[in-house]
């Protein structure tokens, strides 16, 4: 047989596609982790219905993922998929209209009858139509070929069908000279104790590659080199699993044990589940019967002397609200982590947004001030979470970790750090008393004596002889922590407990990449934009434009040159998925202009997209 042409390739988008039951999660999964393995980078974007199993053959029933691979550093799973892998008539019509014209779809046109296109509105097969003449179609028979290769198996219609996923992904590994030993491995260890579905999922996934291997259907295969990285060990990580990770090694680095409360909430259960898999760093999990409970607990462990952390999203912290701000009133350490999703109510589930910043800054009565971190991208949630931890020790004061569905589901690689690179964390517990008045033998303990520095109370766990004090949500006296009605008192505490979330020390200044210090334009960003808008602005240079660019990581406090920055230039973008909470709070501290361009889809925003945005403002100028 004549060998096959390889095409060498500097980046590719595939998107698998088909029902929420045909495994594309999984599909995608499994090549991402043999593409991190060959040494691409990469970045990825599953999105898939919030019901647990969505009507099959349906248009809300679509599942896909989408991974973007390079030879080079990349920031976004891709604008538009360069391959479409589409198991069923509605996977092909949901997703069409994102595939530029003279891409390749592969189709398992096993599944094209005329009942499956029917259920969707086709009134003719568009593999028969002519619609698909702008593409390079191959209709491709998975589901008959892999219930073929099956046949050995004595396997049931339905039971063999579930492999074609396996077929779907040996198919694309000879196309792009992905290995698939790891996934062999990745099956006998899944069905170590059910053989005959373990060797059914083998075979499929090892005919599908060689049917790649000799079919004239596909006359060349694709080479994607590994990308050149600094140095290091690395791993595929999500954003869940990497912030998982952040918080168990904070409790390391300040020697507390991690408690974790929670209730499970889409797209938060994952740090749930992760979390608990790792006791033996002495972490306990509770899965409480609603949000508040376990907010309650998670707060309860921190007075024991624990890290405290609980876990939900937008609807959960509305319910949790009252006990954030008991957390503030005691002035204990408690990280409350709201992985952003589409609202209001119970709104989009399993798609992504940023609508909650006003929400963690204001949703609290009283004046409650909690500083807010927000990560930056999935590998970014470790330290994001490390961050959060160290504010919420060293200055006891509840903390919001920011992240959103996006970066809590996708995946990049991610450098595994040294633990001797992270802060040390000091708790400082008090253990003994602090006051003693006008009598030097009456010594007393004051649970509201601050340390002068960072306003931040004593840590007292109960137990500690002579550090007996009352908690609770009344007003405490300044110092002594007896409850006070005093006006003026109240008016020191509030102003007090303010200026200690203002004044946080380690809040790094707002660094602004302007490489040509030309730009009059600057584009800001926080929390999950920062690869979209760093693509777009490549973009934009490339094109000749001088434009620069700043991402806030802490959103309370902001950083001390926040405002200096902003006026350095004559406009600020901001783009944000939401209407513009992030502008609406800086127009409000800084008094400037700040020009929103927002979008509330439940997808990220695409790099093509803001780059038009970006080079109009600076035509505009």
């Amino acid at each position: 047989m004549t060998a096959k042409e390889v095409r060498e390739l500097d980046r590719v988008v595939i998107r698998f596609a088909g029902d929420s039951g045909d495994g594309m999660q999984l599909t995608g999964d499994r090549f991402t982790a043999e593409a991190a393995t060959f040494g691409n980078d990469l970045s990825t974007l599953p999105n898939f219905p919030a019901e647990i199993r969505a009507p099959a053959g349906t248009l809300p029933g679509v599942s896909s993922f989408q991974l973007h691979f390079a030879d080079h550093d990349i920031l976004t799973p891709g604008d538009a998929p360069d391959v479409l892998v589409a198991m069923n008539p509605a996977a092909l019509k949901a997703n069409l209209a994102d595939v530029p014209h003279g891409a390749i779809l592969i189709i398992d046109s096993g599944e094209f009858t005329a009942r499956a296109l029917k259920k969707i509105g086709y009134a003719t097969s568009p593999l028969d139509d002519g619609s698909l003449t702008a593409y390079q179609v191959h209709a491709v028979d998975l589901t008959g070929m892999t219930m073929k290769a099956l046949e050995p198996f004595g396997l049931t219609r339905k039971e063999a069908s579930r492999s074609k996923n396996m077929f779907a992904l040996g198919l694309l590994s000879w196309m792009y000279g992905r290995p698939v030993d790891g996934t062999v491995r990745f099956l006998e260890n899944k069905f170590a104790t059910r053989a005959n579905i373990r060797d059914a999922n083998v075979t499929a996934l090892k005919a599908g590659w060689n049917y790649g291997e000799t079919t004239e259907d596909f006359a060349v295969s694709y080479e994607v080199r590994p990308a050149p990285m600094p140095a290091g060990r690395y791993r595929n990580i999500t954003g869940n699993i990497a912030l998982s990770y952040g918080l168990i090694a904070a409790a390391r680095q300040s020697n507390l044990p991690l408690f974790l409360g929670s209730y499970p909430i889409t797209p938060a259960s994952d740090v749930l589940h992760e979390i608990s898999k790792h006791k033996r760093f002495g972490v306990r999990t509770f899965q409480a019967e609603d949000e508040i409970a376990a907010i309650g607990a998670a707060l309860g462990a921190s007075f024991g002397g624990s890290l405290g952390i609980t876990t939900t999203s937008g609807p959960g912290v509305a319910l949790k609200s009252e006990t954030i701000g008991l957390a503030v009133a005691l002035e204990l350490p408690l990280v409350i982590v709201d992985i952003q999703r589409g609202g209001p109510s119970t709104g989009l589930p399993t798609k992504t947004e940023q609508s909650d910043l006003l929400q963690v800054m204001f949703g609290r009565n009283g004046e409650s001030p909690v500083p807010v971190v927000a990560a930056a991208s999935p590998a970014d949630c470790f330290d994001a979470a490390v961050e959060a931890v160290r504010i919420a020790v060293t200055y006891r004061t509840p903390v919001f970790l920011l992240s959103d569905g996006y970066l809590a589901n996708g995946s990049e690689p991610w450098p595994i750090p040294d633990l001797g690179t992270l802060p040390h964390i000091d708790p400082d517990f008090a253990t003994e008393p602090n006051h003693r008045g006008d009598d030097p033998e009456a010594a007393e303990f004051w649970p509201y004596l601050r340390d002068p520095q960072t306003l931040a109370r004593p840590w007292a766990t109960p137990g500690t002889a002579g550090l007996e004090h009352r908690i609770g949500g009344l007003e405490k006296a300044d110092g002594s922590g007896a409850i006070s009605y005093d006006p003026t008192n109240h008016d020191y505490m509030v102003r007090t407990r303010q200026a200690k979330i203002d004044n946080i020390a380690g809040v790094a200044d707002l660094e602004v990449d302007d490489p040509t210090g030309q730009a009059r334009l600057l584009v800001l960003g926080w929390g999950s934009t920062y690869g979209p808008i760093g693509a777009a602005i490549r973009r934009a240079r490339r094109a000749g434009h001088h434009v620069a660019q700043a991402h806030l990581r802490h959103l309370n406090p902001f950083p001390a040159n926040t405002g200096e920055v902003l006026r350095r230039y004559d406009r600020v973008l901001l783009p944000e998925m939401n209407l513009g909470q992030l502008a609406l709070l800086l127009r409000a501290r800084y008094l400037v202009d700040v020009v929103s361009y927002n979008q509330v889809r439940g997808l990220p925003f695409k790099a093509e997209e803001l780059a038009e945005v970006i080079m109009k403002e600076v035509d505009q100028l």
